[in-house]
């Protein structure tokens, strides 16, 4: 009888096909993260709430609705991180790395909210991301920005994707432009969606990005942040979009883009796909210069980004295929033996053995073909005795005899 017992709600397994997709789009950000010169890091999964809610502020979504935080044994409130950038602005604060300008870090690992579950969307999901510490110069956005796009060709889904840009400013220029917003949407607030009336007193830039058709349709005539830029924040802002053109990373501005934090400023961006339906923002990040200070450090610059790993794997063309194995088939007792040190060698040597532990020529070579193995070593215990065995390729049919000792050299070249 099957269990009634289910992972749950928004959780689910990864079964071994979808661990080769996770690997996947994980291998690709390490690959193109080293060669930017950029180390691994990984937090952990819990950490203190003030972690989170000192950096992503009491007032905002995620720390009002969506984290999962519960009081541990000793008496400390603990939160499963709903995403990782101040986990690792923490751990650069608690491991003393603040002497180690400039700081070049990627991660990968599950992150933790409580949303209503939706295609490409879970209550578990993972992340990659890369972060760039003590780089005050645009020159650090485009080079976080060129990698998103680096590790989307890896994947071969850069065509998929589109590029979105936009400045949030410096900090004169975000109190003007919030100053502004505000009035515009105070006059037309009766029009707008109860969450965003209630953003506009907690958060009045997260109503330019609201998913409500009425209040798109509200804000399509707000004031432009570009009407409020300080001449250093638009240089700033050119010099980014200069460094993606002689990078041949094609962008457009969308200045819609906002993030509802004060600690950001400058470039946000976002890599955006048609092909996943609503859940369309495949990475994203920006530039958050006031974040270390926000959590009890230094001023210290930062820019990233963070890319959802479930999407990403939808979104590439196919399955990841296994490698596929070769079928070592025994017939006798004797055969068993020498198949077991058989097996162990070739292991060694790096091909993918499919051992049985039980049953008859046919039963084997069933399984053989279920698991879709290249190749078929059958040995029996007559041909052992003349020191040879059969291999046959199971695509072809055609077999031939080898010596006991030269059977890897008949093998398919593993990779």
């Amino acid at each position: 009888m099957a269990s009634k017992l289910q992972p749950i709600r928004g959780t689910r397994d990864l079964l071994p096909e979808d661990c080769r997709a996770h690997a996947r789009v994980e291998e690709a950000c390490r690959s193109v993260a080293e060669r930017y010169g950029y180390g691994e890091i990984r937090t952990p999964i819990l950490e203190l709430t003030p972690v989170f809610s000192r950096s992503l502020g009491d007032a905002t979504d995620v720390v009002q609705k969506e984290m999962y935080t519960f009081e541990d044994r000793g008496g400390e409130s603990v939160t499963m991180r709903p995403e990782n950038t101040a986990s690792v602005a923490r751990a650069v604060l608690s491991n003393g790395l603040l002497n180690e300008m400039p700081l070049k870090l990627h991660y990968a690992g599950p992150m933790f909210r409580y949303e209503r579950p939706q295609k490409g969307r879970y209550r578990q999901f993972h992340q990659i991301g890369v972060e760039l510490y003590g780089v005050p110069e645009p020159a650090g956005d485009v080079e976080v920005i060129a990698m998103g796009a680096d590790v989307l060709a890896e994947l071969g889904l850069l065509e998929q994707t589109r590029l979105e840009i936009n400045t949030l400013g410096d900090a004169e220029s975000r109190v003007r432009y919030r100053d502004a917003l505000v009035a515009f949407l105070r006059e037309r607030q009766e029009g707008l969606s109860e969450d965003s009336k209630d953003r506009l007193e907690r958060n009045p830039m997260r109503v330019l990005d609201s998913k409500d058709a009425g209040d798109q349709a509200l804000v399509a005539d707000a004031p432009s942040i570009f009407e409020h830029l300080t001449d250093e924040a638009r240089a700033f802002f050119d010099a980014v979009q200069d460094g993606l053109t002689a990078l041949g990373v094609d962008h457009k501005v969308n200045p819609r883009i906002v993030r509802g934090l004060d600690y950001y400023c400058h470039t946000a961006f976002e890599f955006i796909t048609e092909n996943l339906g609503a859940q369309g923002t495949v990475i994203g990040g920006g530039r958050y210069d006031g974040l270390m200070e926000q959590m009890g450090g230094p001023a210290l610059p930062g820019v990233g980004w963070a890319g959802g790993i479930e999407r990403l794997a939808m979104l590439a063309a196919g399955g990841v295929e296994a490698r596929r194995p070769v079928a070592i088939v025994p017939l006798g007792e004797e055969a068993e033996k020498r198949a077991l040190v058989m097996a162990h060698d070739l292991r060694r040597q790096g091909h993918v053995i499919e051992l049985g532990y039980r049953g008859n020529l046919k039963r084997r070579m069933q399984r053989a073909n279920k698991v879709h193995a290249s190749h078929a070593v059958i040995m029996g215990d007559d041909e052992l005795a003349r020191g040879i065995v059969t291999l046959r390729d199971l695509d072809s049919g055609e077999q031939a005899e080898l010596s006991i000792d030269s059977v890897s050299e008949g093998l398919p070249v593993h990779g």
